[in-house]
């Protein structure tokens, strides 16, 4: 049996996909590469098989979707494909709510009619939105503070309401914030545009590439007054859509994870051990707080260890180490 991904050429999806390749499990990808490097699929062909099966098209189109269920037996589902930025959203909130919400409506139709037994969503911790209590769990109460955030509990509302009315059975996996990358150094993170997330734009200063870091307020009521997040190694995410798909779910026809460490890390904090992994100085400056951004966030993944056997096992360091290794390789490829 084989599983479709969709955006399996996106940072978290490629990882996922030489996972669920490792786990001795058939992979097919659907990517339209809008969020995506296209020799991305060359490096995976190198960690995985040559004939790695690679389609370029659009998730929400459902005659694509139709033809590749059929023709691979697909089975199960992992769906990444989306935007995924909360300023972008805001700024283009029509965008987001057209392309992440369609994608998943179609899918969600074809795997219902096709029979198919299982579908991996891949949510965000942005539903929470600004948490009153931590950690988060499972049960805290969702409220997005970003249309990117609307879209993602939109979808996992469909998913559950399509999961209630037919056999296929949902997994809905809300993580944290992803870093590191493979430790050959072959896939990670790198961005088609300027980088948004916080780690490649560190490690863009670290290179050299832009003279500092903006960091993004200072006057939050935390430890050092910056952000507090919870980072979590992309290849410990992509071992969790592995237990994801293969777990029992007994009498649930859906199940929500939270996927992360447990431990909250500064921005600050975050420097600090960048400079130790990469052995270059990371100068910042001190820039005003973007909308959407919340002040803390950090997971309790206690349900993920007790039902899916999942625990995040690399550390901070590890993380940065890794995701160093990844932008050296790629820069001195001049790529």
């Amino acid at each position: 049996m084989t599983t479709l991904i969709t955006g399996g050429a996106g940072y978290v999806g490629s990882h996922t996909v030489v996972a669920l390749q490792a786990a001795r499990r058939n992979v097919v990808v659907l990517d339209d590469f809008s969020n995506a490097r296209r020799d991305v699929i060359d490096e995976l062909r190198s960690l995985t098989a040559p004939d790695l099966i690679v389609v370029e098209g659009d998730a929400a189109d459902r005659p694509t979707v139709e033809h590749l269920c059929d023709e691979h037996d697909i089975d199960s589902i992992v769906h990444f494909a989306a935007c995924k930025s909360v300023p972008e959203s805001i700024a283009d909130p029509l965008r987001y709510y057209r392309n992440n919400v369609a994608s998943t409506l179609s899918l969600a139709e074809v795997a219902v009619e096709r029979g198919i037994e299982r579908f991996v969503f891949s949510s965000s911790a942005v539903v929470y939105g600004r948490p009153e209590a931590l950690p988060l769990t499972e049960e805290t109460p969702a409220a997005p503070l970003s249309p990117y955030g609307e879209t993602k509990l939109m979808c996992e509302r469909i998913l559950a309401d399509a999961a209630a009315a037919s056999d296929m059975s949902v997994v809905i996996l809300r993580y944290f914030n992803p870093v590191g990358a493979h430790p050959s150094g072959r896939i990670g993170e790198r961005p088609l545009a300027d980088a948004q997330n916080l780690v490649p734009a560190v490690m863009r200063v670290a290179e050299g590439a832009v003279e500092r870091l903006g960091v993004f307020g200072d006057d939050y009521d935390t430890s050092d007054g910056t952000a507090i997040r919870d980072f979590v190694h992309v290849a410990d995410l992509a071992e969790g859509h592995v237990a994801a798909i293969d777990i029992d779910l007994g009498e649930h026809t859906g199940r929500i994870f939270n996927l992360g460490t447990g431990v909250g890390t500064t921005v600050f904090e975050l420097i600090d051990a960048a400079v130790t992994a990469t052995g270059r100085p990371i100068p910042y400056e001190i820039v005003g707080r973007r909308p959407g951004d919340i002040a803390v966030s950090w997971a309790d993944c206690s349900r993920a260890h007790a039902e899916l056997g999942w625990r995040a096992g690399r550390d901070l360091a590890q993380m940065l180490t890794d995701h160093w290794n990844f932008a050296q390789r790629w820069r001195h490829l001049g790529a």
